[in-house]
């Protein structure tokens, strides 16, 4: 069986996205690894066996373009309305809280945060199959 190890964005500014994901979700860098044209530092938390690549490219000036691709990386929380107030506090312009419901019953209650680099983060409540 394979084993989901990592995923990897590519950032403009390292210090803005590192401190970005490390106020967000508590990810604090685990490797850094320079090159000569790019580097890549890996993220993480004691929750987590995953990590997050983040690949800036030296000399990179322009934004990167998202494309029709890409859509989210997913977190779970354990107390949803107070991860939306410490984010809001932080300045982190968390989006409304929303619940989608199947055949009746609550099966998400999230909201969205977004990055320096554009990139939306999907943040959970615990329950059901997010855990």
């Amino acid at each position: 069986m394979a084993k989901i190890i990592h995923s990897m964005i590519r950032v403009l500014d390292e210090q803005k996205s590192v401190d970005f994901y490390r106020t967000a979700l508590g990810l604090e860098v685990a490797d850094r690894f320079p090159f000569d044209g790019f580097t890549l530092i890996y993220l993480r938390n004691p929750e987590n066996d995953m990590e997050l690549e983040l690949t800036v490219n030296h000399g990179r000036a322009e934004p990167y373009a998202q494309g029709e691709g890409y859509g989210h990386v997913a977190v779970a929380v354990d107390n949803l309305d107070a991860e939306h107030q410490r984010l809001s506090d932080a300045g982190l312009s968390p989006t409304p809280i929303k619940e989608f419901f199947r055949e009746g019953a609550l099966m998400a209650r999230f909201f969205f945060i977004v990055d320096p680099d554009q990139y939306k983060i999907e943040v959970l409540q615990r329950h059901g199959r997010y855990q």
